[in-house]
């Protein structure tokens, strides 16, 4: 059939998808070598406007082996900017055959859904939540917060505003720690709360949040004649890694009746090392969390989880079937509860089979071993950090996220800023290594995140011998202002 979107000859199309396959694995081969990051350069792959009969099948594919050495950088071990975890080439095994099943995992009685739903409840036992707890493998820890505190918002407001809205209610209020991800302060803007009604909680010296502040300002916000309905803790900030005390705000929480959220993007994984996951004590006591698979955990992208204690009022906040989704009690239609009675989407892929494999293959101690081997890595770069006159450490480190600057004596703040800032964009435009920046005290810090199962103790000396010579170049700069234009 001419109008067929299948191969005319297969035993051909075998021999090209092995030929990609070859050049795939001949890529993650080399992970570990050359640039971290280059500049893309996608010029040549522009889409005809007017139509076309199409490029044909082997000019497509060289166009896409060309894409293979231009990711972000997260696969490589010196690619430590923002919290991006490695991936492992046996989870493309998996995705070989998700895209062969091509499954909606939406609904309906297939076993892709069967198999969300075991690893949902793998999840729930994992963090002490009970099993007629719910939960749903979404893209990230951004979707999985907002059906969270969806779920959070509809029970204060005992589901009426599912079909009211929120013009009748009480003005709603929530609460999180100043170092919590941004992800939060979104969910409230795309929930109609608005993101000044979710309140930044001062932390102390290890950027934890305050008891003590947490609780004075719910007292305020009541007495302000405000509802407030949910704490928002975060186990494993972006910035420095810092764990808010989950056991003393679950205290509160049920103190004061409110639905108590944990934000485990990356920490999650450290249920799964016997040394640290102590950090974690107080997390079964939430009414939902949320985390990522795809960060420390090593699942190719995208995949998240959102786990809620109470199954049925998860339900309530989502479940509502029109008559082409009825349930049946048999054939296709069967299947009790779908995902799409548990978050906003009916189409979705199937995310889960990738977990599966990575946890069946790998298991959980040796996912365990690579988050203490990161930890400890940081701890090595926060010594040496503290061992040079050049570099200053400008966060404790607590876990495996490390926060220094390279030092200018007699410079001035904003000169040290823009010697560091200018230092990281040379370190990623050179392709030694990817840190970020972000801001500690005010201060522009150079960021190193550790969540690579391919990164090395000799990878902590590269970047430290690139930080220094570099900043030597760049300060040397700044003592001749005509040389050095900051960005």
């Amino acid at each position: 059939m001419d109008d067929t979107l299948d191969p005319r000859d297969w035993h051909a199309f075998r021999a090209r998808a092995h030929a990609m396959l070859d050049k795939v694995v001949d890529r993650m081969t080399l992970y570990g070598e050359g640039p971290v990051w280059s500049p893309p350069d996608v010029d040549g792959l522009t889409l005809d406007r007017a139509g076309s009969n199409g490029s044909g099948d082997f000019s497509t594919d060289k166009m896409l082996a060309d894409l293979l050495t231009q990711g972000v950088g997260n696969t490589h071990p010196r690619f430590f900017g923002w919290v991006h975890g490695a991936g492992t080439p046996s989870n493309m095994i998996a995705d070989m055959v998700a895209a062969g099943m091509n499954a909606n995992c939406g609904g309906r009685n297939h076993a892709a859904i069967q198999i969300e739903q075991k690893l949902v409840d793998w999840c729930l036992d994992q963090f002490g939540l009970p099993e007629t707890g719910s939960g749903l493998i979404t893209t990230g820890t951004s979707m999985a917060t907002i059906i969270a505190l969806k779920v959070a918002r509809d029970r204060a407001l005992n589901f009426e505003s599912r079909k009211d809205g929120l013009r009748n209610g009480p003005a709603l209020v929530g609460y999180t720690s100043s170092g919590a991800h941004n992800c939060l302060q979104r969910a409230f803007d795309l929930l109609g709360l608005g993101a000044d009604a979710l309140r930044k909680i001062e932390t102390d010296a290890d950027g934890r949040m305050k008891p003590a502040a947490l609780s004075a300002a719910i007292e305020a916000d009541r007495t302000a004649g405000l509802q407030p309905f949910i704490i928002c803790a975060t186990a494993g900030t972006v910035n420095t890694g810092a764990i808010d005390p989950l056991t003393e705000i679950a205290d509160i929480a049920r103190q004061q009746d409110l639905w108590y959220h944990v934000d485990a993007a990356f920490g999650a994984a450290l249920r799964f090392s016997d040394t640290h996951k102590h950090r974690l004590s107080g997390i079964g006591r939430a009414d939902s969390i949320a985390f990522d698979f795809h960060k420390w955990m090593q699942v190719n992208y995208d995949a998240g989880c959102v786990l809620i204690r109470d199954g049925a009022t998860h339900r309530r906040s989502f479940s509502d079937r029109p008559d082409y989704l009825m349930e049946t009690s048999r054939g296709m239609a069967a299947g009790g509860v779908w995902p799409v009675d548990l978050g906003p989407e009916l189409s979705r892929g199937f995310r889960a089979l990738k977990v599966w494999a990575q946890i069946n293959e790998h298991g959980t101690e040796k996912l365990g071993r690579v988050v203490e081997r990161n930890i400890d890595q940081a701890a090595y770069l926060a010594q040496q950090v503290g061992s040079s006159a050049d570099l200053e450490l400008l966060a404790p480190v607590k876990l495996n996220i490390c926060c220094f600057r390279f030092t200018s004596p007699g410079a001035s703040k904003s000169e040290l800023d823009a010697l560091n800032e200018e230092l990281v964009i040379r370190l990623q435009e050179s392709g030694i290594a990817a840190p970020s920046t972000t801001r500690i005290d005010g201060r522009l810090a150079i960021r190193v995140n550790l969540t690579n199962h391919r990164t090395k103790i000799s990878d902590m000396n590269i970047l430290l011998d690139a930080v220094c010579r570099i900043g030597g170049e760049i300060r040397a700069d700044q003592s001749a202002p005509d040389r050095f234009v900051p960005v």
